[in-house]
This record gives C-alpha cells, structure tokens and sequence, in this order.
C-alpha cells in the first residue's frame, strides 16, 4: 500500500513564522490557472467525469426530497449551491493535479490517494461545514420562493418561468434571491478558496486553511471577485441544459482550484509538504539493528504505511 510522510507537528497548527505566504495574483493568473486546469481534464477526462457527473443527480434527488412535489423552485438555487460544495467534491482531482505536476502517472485510481491524507480528517470537517451551508442556502431559497408564490407548485415548465419572469413577484424574488445567495458564496469562497489544496498539500490543519483563504481573499479582493464571477459563470453555463454540463464545468473548476492555490501561494521551503507515495524503500541493514527501532532513523519524518 502506498505511504505518506506525516509531519509530526502538523497537529498543533502552523506557528506565526511558518504561515504560508500569500501572493498577489491578478485575471492572468485566474486565467491561466483555467487554462492549466483545461490540460489537466484533457490528460484524465474519464475520471473526472465519473467523479462529476453524479453531481447533478445528487442536486436534482435533494431538490426532490425538500419540495416532495415539484423541483422547479429548486433547480437554480441547487445548481448555484455547487459552487459551495464545489472545493470540496473536487479533493480527488487536487491530487491528479499534483501528480501531473511533478511529471507522475495520474490515473482515476490516483484520485483516491487523498483519502490515506494526513489531513484528510480536516478536509472532512471543512467539508461538512460546506455541506451545511449548502443545505442552509437551499432551505432559505425554498423560504423566499414559498414566501412569495405560497407553498402551490407550478404546473408545468412554461407556467413556471411566466411566473417568475413575467410578474413583478417573480422579479422580487430574483432579486432578493440573488442578494441571499451572493451572501452564501462570499462566506463559502471566504473559507475554502485555497483550503482544500493546502490542507492536501501542506497537511494544514482546518482552521489553518481557513485563514489562509481569508488572508488570500483579503490581500486579492479583486482577483477573488473575478474568480467567484468566473465560478457563477461557468456553473450557470453548465446548468443547461439539465445539469449535463457539469460534467465538464466541476471538473475544469477543480483542477483549475489546484493552479490557482499553486499561483497564490508560494511553495514551502521545508519537508512537510505532501509528497507523492515513494517507489523504494530506504534500505535497512542487519547491524542497525535495534536502532532501527528507535525513531528517529535518519529522517525528520516517519512514514507510516496504510496497511499497518
């Protein structure tokens, strides 16, 4: 089984010297970051959308389960509420991001090496955290929608978007909806911009994560703006027709995430980074023994393999 190094002092968090350093970056940067993110999906289409595209059908079953009726009302807030999940759906296409990086196979089955992570518990924490946002963004859609049409559901399709295009109900609730939802997102990209990379690559812990992406939201408000509107964008784009768009859309977003954390913040200098799996073990000899049993053995990190 494949091994990862684990700093021993990753758990206590980064001390104020250790921090990450946060760059400015700029829509080159956004942009090109999308670009690299188009080679990664091109070098593992087939992975990412496996991975993808059950995203829509989760997003259409929960819109099923909250209504019970109909999941008209639903489909926009559910498609917006990707973009929250989003950083944490795509941990599987970091790593491939990674490993294409350092010049490493990256195949579907690579993808699954975050979860031996020594940071994988906070990737889960951060994850839920995001999931309840979500879950909290769709019952307050489901709020201004009943409040402003009561709980009758449209019929059909057309009558649906008459209602909602055509009267002046309709158009107070886009914006009020639109106004709620920029909230949730601002909150959502605040946390979880870079989070999840770092947490892959660095072994951060949760919080840590947290305030770097806000460190990296607060020295590049712009370029954070333009990535949210580059995210909504390309989401929207990818919600029609019926969410099979996604497909493409979720994966080109999180390997585009990857280069974006890699454009913002500088490299480490020390050995705790993330380091893919070793191909040879360091040899050991017969007269080391049993200093061999007592670490350190001539290395600052232990490796632990998955299958002790």
């Amino acid at each position: 089984m494949a091994t990862y190094p684990v700093d021993i002092t990753s758990h206590s968090g980064m001390a104020g010297a250790d921090r990450p350093v946060v760059r400015h970056i700029g829509l080159p940067d956004l942009l090109d970051a999308l670009r690299l993110g188009w080679e990664d999906f091109k070098a593992v289409p087939s992975h990412a959308i496996v991975l993808c595209v059950i995203y829509p059908i989760i997003g259409i079953v929960l819109a099923r389960i909250a209504l019970g009726y109909s999941v008209l009302p639903l489909l926009f807030p559910v498609a917006a509420g990707f973009a929250l999940i989003g950083p944490f759906a795509a941990l599987g296409l970091y790593e491939l991001s990674y490993r294409r990086e350092l010049g490493q196979e990256a195949s579907a089955w690579h993808a699954f090496g975050v979860l031996r992570a020594p940071s994988f518990g906070s990737m889960l924490g951060l994850g839920g955290l995001l999931l309840v946002i979500f879950f909290v963004w769709v019952a307050v859609a489901h709020a201004i929608y009943v409040s402003t049409f009561g709980n009758t559901p449209a019929a059909a399709m057309p009558d649906f978007f008459t209602q909602v295009f055509a009267t002046s109900e309709g158009w107070r609730m886009i914006m009020i909806g639109v106004g709620v939802g920029f909230l949730f997102a601002a909150v959502a990209l605040c946390i979880s911009i870079v989070s999840f990379p770092l947490m892959l690559h660095q072994h951060a812990d949760m919080s840590d994560a947290m305030l770097t992406s806000m460190r990296v939201v607060a020295k590049n408000p712009i370029a954070a703006a333009e990535w949210g509107l580059i995210v909504v964008v390309l989401l929207t784009l990818g919600s029609i027709p019926f969410f099979l768009g996604l497909t493409i859309v979720m994966p080109l977003l999180g390997h585009a995430t990857w280069h974006l954390y890699r454009k913002a913040i500088e490299s480490p200098l020390t050995s705790s980074a993330h380091e893919p799996p070793e191909t040879e073990k360091e040899k050991r000899y017969a007269a080391d023994f049993p200093s061999v049993l007592l670490p350190p053995y001539g290395r600052k990190h232990r490796f632990f393999d998955s299958s002790d």
